[in-house]
């Protein structure tokens, strides 16, 4: 991985929360903080974050990490009109819902999503798992 200025976050979750985190990251292969990056990461892009919001970052970002966003996303709806249709799709679906339920709801999509990309990405040949580097990189 390379070597670059890192600083520690915390937030504190539900045991449970947490339990079924470090099993979602180890069913993705992936660590527990890689994990956290990447969900984070995808809920501000699933989020489409108003233009401004997240310029810092992504100006920052180096490349192979998962830090940058897209900083000029559409929409002056920050959480977006698809999000507000699938939260009411589920919330018609199962009727209530607590906030973990929902979460994992849209968690478990996701990973279907992030797991059927990455093994189609590995077969084409741009992408591979690599121990050393500590998780998937760009081939050359």
């Amino acid at each position: 991985m390379p070597s670059e200025d890192r600083t520690p976050v915390t937030t504190r979750v539900p045991a449970s929360q947490k339990a079924a985190w470090a099993a979602d990251a180890d069913a993705l292969d992936m660590s527990q903080a890689e994990f956290v990056r990447t969900m984070v990461q995808a809920g501000r892009r699933e989020l489409e974050l108003p233009e401004g919001v997240g310029a810092a970052t992504a100006a920052g970002a180096e490349g192979g990490e998962c830090d940058g966003v897209e900083p000029d996303s559409p929409g002056p709806n920050p959480g977006g009109e698809a999000l507000e249709d699938r939260v009411l799709d589920v919330l018609h679906e199962e009727g209530v819902c607590s906030w973990d339920e929902l979460v994992e709801a849209f968690v478990g999509d996701f990973e279907d999503e992030l797991d059927e990309t990455l093994t189609r990405l590995q077969s084409e040949g741009p992408v591979s798992y690599s121990g050393r580097e500590g998780g998937y990189v760009v081939r050359e």
